[in-house]
């Protein structure tokens, strides 16, 4: 007898960064909602930890995963290593059906040892540019997910389907004036939001600060909302205080629907996860790619909105005060503009981009267990059966 979705245990890992950990989460609501049981595989840096504190009927595991970063091969080997054995060890006592990877540095040891027990392995690469992990990931997993059609031609998977990157279900569009008020801002005043993500916020509080007093004389009656990173939150709020602005200020914000949804517009990174959120909320943002990441993959993506209409872009090296001001008048000011820009957003937008995910995993592992359940699952010297698929692009 074939096994229900009911007890289909699926693990995803997805630690490492927001933008890793949020899509998964998202993929992880579908599929309960389809009643598996949920396990995700984290990192035990504070912005995984953080982000998994009000998850509710998953199990939470944290692996001794270490990022490469510069030289450090021995560490990263010992925590790939360590990593695997922790997952191996879990997964012997509850076996998962399926295991999906969401990329970074916690996603290849789990997608091995689920492999090495026979289930059915996913990766989702939501980057233009796939990072290191799941260019080689690929070629052990049965589907890779991609957020970009032209990621397809960078991975080594035998079948890639173009799903856009999954949003949490909050990331909708929102009445304005209640996100600002829920945040303490005016409700009936412009707000543009600042975030440099979990990396690079520093460069976006620089380039901002810089232009203030210009934006100060332009745009006086302007609110700002200031995600700071850690440890600048002080310099900021200074800053505005001393141009004369409205400005709420935080380190760090969980309700980032809230924030979304009080804006007029961003300026933000653009890692594709911030993106397919500033999509789902038809914001329109000045993107400023984070210069020093791998394989410049923020520019590609960001490059890919902005040759669309979707977005402007400014390199942070070329951020002069006058060019910022230029860029967020227009973005706020602007009527025409912006509405154009909202047009080209609502089409990055993939509201069912986890439905797809979870759809195909489930999929797959009905169709695994069913052939498991067979005998014409076995031939007559009693093995299964395997066939390999060509690469298809969905």
């Amino acid at each position: 007898m074939t096994e229900s979705a009911d007890s289909f245990h699926v693990a995803i890992a997805c630690g490492g960064t927001g933008g890793h950990l949020f899509p998964g989460l998202a993929v992880a609501d579908e599929l309960q909602k389809h009643g598996c049981r949920i396990s995700l595989l984290i990192s035990p840096k504070d912005v995984d930890q953080q982000a998994v504190k009000n998850v509710r009927d998953m199990k939470i595991v944290t692996l001794p995963a270490v990022g490469l970063q510069g030289r450090n091969y021995f560490a990263f080997a010992r925590g790939f290593y360590r990593s695997y054995r922790t997952a191996k060890k879990i997964f012997n006592t509850d076996p998962p059906h399926a295991v999906l990877a969401m990329g970074g540095f916690t996603s290849a040891p789990p997608v091995l040892a689920g492999r090495s027990l026979g289930a059915k392995t996913f990766l989702h690469e939501s980057n233009t540019i796939p990072g290191k992990a799941n260019r080689w990931l690929s070629r052990f997993i049965d589907v890779a997910f991609i957020g970009f059609a032209q990621t397809a031609a960078r991975l080594s998977a035998r079948k890639t389907v173009v799903t856009g990157t999954p949003v949490r279900p909050q990331f909708r569009q929102r009445d304005t004036a209640e996100c600002r008020t829920a945040l303490g801002l005016e409700p009936n005043r412009p707000v543009v939001l600042v975030m440099g993500g979990s990396q690079g916020a520093n460069g976006i509080n620089e380039m901002v600060l810089s232009a203030l007093p210009l934006l100060a004389i332009r745009a006086h009656h302007w609110q700002w909302l200031h995600l700071t990173g850690a440890n600048h939150a002080e310099k900021v709020t200074d800053a505005y205080a001393a141009a004369g602005v409205k400005a709420v200020v935080h380190t760090f914000l969980s309700e980032m629907e809230l924030a979304l949804g009080a804006a007029s517009a961003s300026v933000s990174r653009a890692g594709a996860s911030s993106l397919a959120e500033i999509a789902a909320m038809n914001l329109p943002s000045l993107l400023v790619p984070y210069p020093f990441a791998a394989d410049d993959h923020q520019m590609h993506n960001a490059r890919a909105f902005v040759d669309s209409g979707a977005a402007l872009l400014l390199e942070q090296k070329d951020a002069t005060p006058e060019k910022v001001c230029e860029a967020l008048v227009k973005l706020v000011e602007d009527t025409a503009a912006r509405q154009a820009m909202q047009i080209a957003l609502a089409k990055w937008h993939e509201p069912k981009a986890a439905e797809k995910i979870a759809d195909t995993i489930l999929d797959r592992v009905a169709r695994s267990e069913a052939r498991k359940s067979s005998p014409l699952a076995q031939c007559s010297c009693g093995h299964a059966h395997h066939h390999k698929e060509s690469k298809v692009i969905a």
